[in-house]
This record gives structure tokens, C-alpha cells and sequence, in this order.
């Protein structure tokens, strides 16, 4: 669990059993303005989903070196998440994009509007990487679309730096960016 500043959130990683909290908080996330050009679903899409798909996310997320799903809670409410995903070589990645070596990739970050600012996104990123470099991994990727700015931003603070690669995937142009996590 990793504590931030006073009144800061708590990061955790999600339980397995808690699928019907980690439905609503995607639902909260995909609803967001932004979410468009930030997550590769819609709300419709997540929607239709049975609580067995959610109960199988929290349970993927929860345990095992291949996926970990981080929460951020204030008192008893999640105000955000981030997941990252264990690819190795030769792997398709969220992006339909086959890994050239193995990686690990934040997928799904998302802070409830009245908590940015709280630290919360700081705090998740830095648990993120703190069990990537636990699991031998030197980088830290992600992708972000190229007209989030806001998103980008917020990523660069959390000293991501874009990689030079830009793709076109699902959602239209990509910016890949990675976090060194050599000094952890």
C-alpha cells in the first residue's frame, strides 16, 4: 500500500472479488469527457459486459506477474486506476502492435475529475513502476493519444518521455512514451 502527502489518496492493488467496484470505476472513467481519445471502449461497449468479465478482470489484476491493477481510494470511494500489462516478445499489445521484446505497459489511467490534482495519478504511476522494476523490468511504456495533451503533460511530470514512435492505432495517432525505472 503506498501512502502519498497528508490527506494524499491510498494505492493499492485491487482484490480479487472486487469486480463490481472495478465495473464502476471503468464505467466513471469511460464517461469522462476525454475518454474518447483515452480509452480504446465506450461506455455502451463496457456496458454490456457481464459481472463475470469484471469478476475475471479484478481477479487478473489482483494476482500473477502478467497484469496488476492499481487502485487509489480516499477513505472508502476509488478515485482512480491504471493497470499494466506484461507483454513478451512477440506478443500482440492492446494496440494490435506484436512486441519486438518483453515490456510492461500502463493501460487504462484514470483519476476522477474532483481528485486531479490530489496526487492520486502520481502515486499510481509510481506503484506501477515500483512493481515492474520489482519484476526486472527497466522501462515503463505507455501510449497516449496525440491530441492529449492534458494526458501527456500529466505523463511527462511523472517523468515519461516520448520515445520517438508514433502509430496509428484504434483511436487514431499514438504517441509511445516509457519511464526508466532504473533508478528504483
Amino acid at each position: 500500500m503506498t501512502h502519498g502527502r497528508a490527506g494524499a489518496p491510498t494505492v493499492r492493488r485491487v482484490r480479487a472479488g472486487e469486480g463490481a467496484r472495478v465495473r464502476e470505476l471503468r464505467l466513471r472513467a469511460v464517461s469522462d469527457p476525454a475518454a474518447s481519445i483515452a480509452f480504446l471502449t465506450t461506455f455502451a461497449q463496457e456496458l454490456e459486459r457481464d459481472q463475470a468479465f469484471w469478476d475475471e478482470r479484478a481477479a487478473g489484476g489482483a494476482d500473477g506477474d502478467s497484469a496488476a491493477m492499481f487502485v487509489a481510494e480516499s477513505g472508502d470511494d476509488w478515485i482512480g486506476t491504471c493497470t499494466v500489462l506484461v507483454r513478451r516478445a512477440g506478443d500482440l499489445d492492446h494496440t494490435g502492435r506484436r512486441s519486438t521484446a518483453n515490456r510492461a505497459d500502463v493501460v487504462g489511467v484514470y483519476v476522477d475529475p474532483a481528485h486531479r490534482g490530489s496526487g492520486a495519478i502520481d502515486a499510481l504511476l509510481d506503484a506501477a513502476a515500483r512493481w515492474c522494476a520489482a519484476r526486472g523490468f527497466e522501462t515503463l511504456s505507455l501510449d497516449v493519444h496525440v491530441d492529449n495533451a492534458r494526458a501527456q503533460a500529466v505523463y511527462r511530470r511523472a517523468g515519461f518521455v516520448a520515445t520517438g514512435e508514433t502509430f496509428t492505432g484504434p483511436i487514431g495517432d499514438e504517441l509511445a512514451m516509457s519511464r526508466s525505472l532504473r533508478a528504483l
